[in-house]
């Protein structure tokens, strides 16, 4: 199997795996009820933002495609750092509602481990790197690549 070969099954598996954690991700915010709030639903616009964007780039795989994978994969990792620094505080906001006085160290480990995971929101911003990572100086290698 030549090198270009391998290059163009790993972008393929690269991109599979992201849609698999934006498909993954929507069903877990699905099953979770995560549309109480109207901030909540950004996780699904995101989620289903990335989705698409990957799926376009699969169908597609163009430059205007990869394009728009690339500003869609950026806005998701922005949005999923956005929703971290949520799950963040809200724990913070609720570990001073429970006890006003607690220590500042005992207050940032209960923002980091309490009722909204901390890296939940986190899987978005994988699932972009690795569609990210799929289209990698793609354009370098595209004339070898065929796919």
């Amino acid at each position: 199997m030549s090198a270009d070969e391998i290059l163009r099954r790993l972008r393929r598996f690269l991109l599979a795996l992201a849609l698999f954690l934006f498909a993954g991700t929507l069903l877990e915010l699905w099953l979770v009820q995560h549309y109480q709030d109207a901030i909540q639903w950004i996780a699904f616009f995101l989620g289903g933002t990335g989705l698409l964007a990957v799926v376009l780039v699969l169908l597609v795989n163009g430059r205007v495609a990869i394009l728009i994978l690339r500003v869609c994969m950026t806005v998701v990792i922005l949005g999923s750092l956005f929703g971290i620094y949520e799950h963040v505080s809200n724990n913070i906001a609720f570990a001073l509602e429970i006890q006003p006085n607690i220590p500042a160290r005992e207050l940032w480990w209960k923002g980091l481990s309490g009722a909204n995971p901390l890296l939940a929101p986190g899987t978005l911003a994988v699932a972009g790197l690795l569609a990210l990572a799929a289209r990698y100086k793609y354009f370098a290698f595209a004339s070898n690549e065929g796919d």
